[in-house]
């Protein structure tokens, strides 16, 4: 009976327990995740800081602290990136570590909170096309119109940070009374109220938030996703695609399958590689991909172009869908193909003699009259003479001249059988015939 009440009393015990809230044992300290944003906004990086955001709400982090020094990128990478951000329930703070430029201060706007180095600069937000021009007037709209949104969300006066995104407008409280976009300095930034503080280093911004006691955490970007940044940035993607495109070019002037086929077969995979981990692409893209190069393959045995064609719609197919922006990959898709066609022209024409690669893909021999070769002797000995046609002439048919049968051609009209022609022009293989008339040889004789 003694040990039967020894055995209950385990039981009993955890009954007790769970009347009690479980925080009352956990450990309390409090966690926080500290997360870099780091070089050029793209879209690569949207899918790193969700990625992040999700483990840290996972953990039930405490705060999220972005270290920032980024002089912008793309406007669509950074929206995502503020939608991210705003829509989770964790504490946000921006930790301007130098810089948060153009679409990184987009991004600053939607946390919480920021605090600044004493060296940092804040704004410089105008929306540049590739060229460098200031963007079109809708552009401009939507980015003026974002910052502004960014800003009252997080309870900041909306003016400046419309001076960030227009030069139009002039802060002369500031001394900004020139047409520029507004950039902040730690201590204007203090004072505009768009920071809470400036800081030095982390450990002192941990001790500014009431955090310096707490766990931390850093979750920095894997290989994985700095190859993703890198393959999904503007500039490299047209790039791959050219490399890509004349590898595969190459490879079809060549015997068997080498160093161009593979460079170019590698190039592609990289660019869906890429777009995969950024989150921008699925497998569904890559066996699109993978199907169009079977169809070209399956092009070299059936006769007709439609596989070949098929496969091209393929793959192009799948470069869109796996670039996310159609305007962005279709300026790509042409500089990459301008590029081949340039790049193929001139590597054949002006190098090809001195290459020895190309020396076993160009043919280098010619059959030239010179050599002795002759392709058609052009019988200029009949010209003048008269036959009669062997068969109709539609216009294309036989005459017999003497003895002798030849291939002629009329000057365009039909001749039927047994009608006397005369040859008239002889270039090649090519003899052309007129009727003959009693009629003509009067006039001849005349």
């Amino acid at each position: 009976m003694i040990k039967k009440k020894i055995l209950i009393l385990p039981f009993l015990f955890s009954l007790i327990l769970s009347f009690f809230p479980v925080d009352s044992f956990a450990n309390d300290q409090s966690l926080v995740y500290i997360v870099p944003i780091k070089n050029t906004v793209e879209k690569g990086l949207s899918e790193f800081i969700n990625r992040a955001v999700e483990t840290a709400e996972d953990k039930k982090a405490d705060v999220i602290i972005f270290e920032m020094d980024t002089p912008g990128g793309a406007v669509d990478a950074a929206a995502a990136i503020g939608k991210i951000i705003s829509n989770t329930k964790i504490k946000t703070v921006t930790y301007i570590n130098q810089d948060a430029i153009s679409a990184g201060a987009y991004i600053a706007l939607n946390t919480d909170k920021i605090y600044m180095d004493d060296g940092g600069r804040f704004g410089a937000a105008g929306v540049i096309d590739g060229q460098g021009n200031t963007a079109g007037e809708k552009a401009q709209s939507y980015w003026l119109s974002a910052m502004r949104g960014a800003a009252e969300k997080g309870g900041r006066e909306p003016l400046y940070a419309m001076a960030m995104a227009d030069k139009t407008i002039a802060i002369p409280d500031l001394g900004d009374d020139e047409k520029k976009f507004l950039t902040l300095t730690a201590a204007e930034s203090l004072q505009v109220k768009y920071s809470e503080g400036t800081v030095s280093n982390l450990e002192e911004l941990l001790s500014y938030i009431g955090m310096e006691n707490a766990k931390v955490e850093r979750m920095d970007e894997s290989f994985a996703d700095k190859v993703a940044r890198f393959v999904t940035n503007p500039l490299i993607i047209p790039i791959l695609l050219s490399i890509g495109f004349l590898g595969l070019i190459f490879e079809l002037f060549s015997p068997g399958f080498g160093i161009p086929g593979f460079v170019g077969i590698s190039s592609l995979l990289l660019f869906f590689y890429g777009h995969l981990v950024a989150g921008l692409a699925g497998y569904e893209t890559i066996i699109l991909f993978a199907a169009g190069i079977l169809l070209i393959l399956l092009e070299f045995f059936i006769v007709g172009g439609i596989a070949g064609g098929l496969g091209i719609v393929a793959i192009i197919g799948s470069i869109f869908l796996a670039g996310g922006n159609a305007y962005h990959v279709a300026i790509s898709i042409c500089i990459a193909v301008a590029v081949s066609i340039i790049a193929t022209i001139l590597l054949v024409k002006v190098f090809g003699r001195k290459m020895k690669f190309f020396k076993k893909i160009v043919l280098r021999d010619s059959t030239s009259t010179e050599e002795g070769y002759v392709s058609n002797k052009t019988r200029n000995d009949l010209v003048g003479k008269i036959g009669i046609t062997l068969t109709a002439l539609r216009p294309a048919g036989t005459v017999i001249i003497g003895e002798e049968r030849i291939d002629v051609v009329s000057e365009g009209r039909f001749i039927g059988k047994d009608v006397k022609v005369k040859i008239v022009k002889a270039e090649g293989s090519r003899i052309v015939v007129r009727e003959w008339t009693d009629i003509d040889l009067h006039k001849e004789e005349n």
